[in-house]
């Protein structure tokens, strides 16, 4: 029972207590063991009868004496750090200070000074509070190893200075952008992951999630925070339909829409709502108008994919990038038939271009040819696409799906 209580205030309570920790103590690693400390104390020490009425103050409390007997057990700590010490039994922070530490721990996760994948590791240690080994199996890595890297990483938060604070409205929409785009690259690992046995890792889903929602709901006048937020929830809320019973994905046209998830949807309606009221409009505004007109028909066949390719129009101006182009050229294929995509996508490889050269390394756009050409009756030119895909694939789900479409077109 004290494991379940400690379980769910943790879940809660992490991200908020090492906020506080890092801005009073501004070491982060101090910061994570005094808050590890007192909830290994709280697992010895709560129950049933005994659980605080108030746990969150409770851990503030119990994580700043032990960060105070950690400074006193080092001179060299005691020295450097002496003034930035707060009283042990100090109020908590107002709402408001709190929103600003949360905020602030997860800029400075996300600073640009560390690289990408140490700033996902750092996020979903520090704010998302998984475990090492949680981590290093969302990297498909050891725990060893991924504790080396984020020590590497604490190491060069503390040698480079990083800051933990809100970024100064004057550079705020450039430092969000970094946050939010470590946020999307743990949501799409999640839902498809690019390694191992499983094509979507739930864990990794439900973090993005949690922190996109996060993110948005501190930063009420960022439309794209919102919009990664809608999008985020929109596009999870299909995830119980995106394989079958063997771990297979499941197309979209396929998918049996009774198992979206209508809380989620509703969510990501709510949140893009409130996004199209803000000033500007961006990428992920525009990805999450595309997921909600999927959301919002009952079948593929009643999907309005005239304005989804309108949508991706407009995404392109903002991200003219092949991958744009590629979701762009397929939804081209579903409103106008498979001759038009195909022509569609033919043009984006057309000629020397950097995006042509991109898009032949890219499994999905050998899938989405395949595809194209399967629907023309053009099976034997479909069969070799479908083959140039699972040779860039390493996911086995995706895998097996490939290997059955394969079969279909001898």
């Amino acid at each position: 029972m004290t494991q379940s209580i400690v379980a769910q205030v943790f879940a809660r309570e992490w991200p908020k207590l090492v906020a506080i920790l890092v801005r009073e103590l501004g070491d982060i690693e101090l910061a994570e063991d005094s808050a590890q400390q007192a909830f290994t104390e709280a697992a010895a020490t709560w129950g049933p009868e005994n659980t605080p009425t108030t746990p969150g103050a409770w851990l503030l409390t119990t994580a700043r004496r032990r960060a105070v007997d950690s400074i006193r057990r080092s001179a060299t700590m005691r020295d450097k750090m002496s003034h930035l010490v707060p009283d042990p039994d100090a109020d908590p922070p107002s709402s408001h200070q709190l929103m600003d530490d949360q905020l602030a721990l997860i800029f400075g996760c996300c600073h640009p000074a560390l690289g990408p994948e140490a700033q996902v590791a750092v996020t979903l240690r520090e704010v998302c509070g998984l475990s090492t080994r949680q981590i290093g199996a969302a990297f498909f890595t050891t725990e060893a190893t991924m504790a080396k890297r984020l020590v590497r990483a604490k190491t060069k938060i503390r040698q480079a200075g990083i800051p933990f604070t809100v970024p100064d409205r004057t550079r705020l929409a450039e430092r969000l952008d970094a946050v939010l785009a470590v946020i999307y690259l743990i949501f799409t690992e999640g839902h498809a992951a690019a390694d191992g046995p499983a094509l979507i890792r739930g864990d990794l889903c439900d973090e993005a999630r949690w922190l996109a929602d996060l993110v948005a709901d501190l930063l009420p006048d960022q439309a794209e925070a919102w919009g990664l937020s809608a999008l985020i929830n929109l596009t999870d809320s299909r995830r119980s339909a995106r394989v079958d019973g063997g771990g297979r994905p499941v197309l979209l046209a396929d998918q049996d829409r009774s198992l979206w998830d209508r809380t989620l949807i509703a969510e990501g309606r709510r949140r893009l709502r409130h996004a199209d009221t803000c000033d500007d409009v961006g990428p992920y505004q525009l990805q999450a108008a595309i997921a909600l007109v999927h959301a919002s028909a009952d079948s593929d066949r009643a999907t309005h994919w005239t304005t989804i390719v309108g949508l991706y129009d407009r995404l392109l101006q903002y991200e003219p990038t092949a991958v744009v182009a590629l979701n762009r050229a397929a939804a081209v294929s579903q409103a106008w038939g498979p001759q038009a995509g195909l022509d569609a996508l033919d043009a984006l490889t057309s000629g020397d271009g950097a995006a042509g050269r991109n898009l032949e390394s890219y499994r999905y756009y050998h899938a989405a040819r395949a595809d194209m050409l399967r629907r023309l009756d053009r099976h034997s030119e479909a069969a070799v696409a479908y083959a140039r895909a699972l040779e860039l694939t390493t996911n086995e789900g995706e895998r097996h799906f490939l290997r059955s479409r394969i079969d279909l077109c001898r």
